[in-house]
This record gives structure tokens, C-alpha cells and sequence, in this order.
């Protein structure tokens, strides 16, 4: 398991758009990955679970992964959220 904390850097957050760029990067890796807020973890491969989550901007968020590219997917997933969704 590969933990890393991040804080969302666009200021609408992890809604709509930037969602769905998540949710892309993140069907890209076999690993199991979800993302935490408040205690509260689901899905970073489901729209609507990620959605739940209500991410606004300056949000910290934990991106957690399990699996035989855990690294490289958490790795990448933080380099999306810095980026402000931009790469």
C-alpha cells in the first residue's frame, strides 16, 4: 500500500471536469486506488464516488493504492492534482 497527501490546487476543486480527468488517469493503473477526505474514502475510479466526496479547492486529500503499480499510480494522480488538472 502507497499513501500521499496532496491539496487540490484549482479552486473549484475535484468537480465535473477535473473529476473526470482524475477518474481518467487514475483507470490507467491495474492497482486498486481510492481517495480520502475526513476519514471518508471511496472509489478514485468512480465519477460518482469521487463526486461525494465534495472536493473543494485547498482541500487536502489522501491518494491511496494497492496493487503491482501502486507507486506509479499515486505518483501520477499527485502530479494531476498539483498541476491544477492541467496536464
Amino acid at each position: 500500500m502507497y499513501i500521499k497527501e496532496v491539496m487540490v490546487q484549482n479552486h473549484v476543486g475535484l468537480y465535473a471536469r477535473p473529476a473526470t480527468f482524475f477518474i481518467q488517469k487514475a483507470n490507467e493503473f491495474k492497482a486498486s486506488i481510492w481517495v480520502e477526505k475526513d476519514e471518508r474514502r471511496v472509489n478514485a475510479k468512480s465519477l460518482l464516488g469521487v463526486l461525494s466526496l465534495g472536493i473543494v479547492g485547498g482541500t487536502m486529500i489522501k491518494i491511496i493504492a494497492d496493487g503491482a503499480d501502486e507507486e506509479d499510480a499515486v505518483d501520477g494522480l499527485v502530479k494531476l492534482v498539483e498541476s491544477g488538472f492541467t496536464d
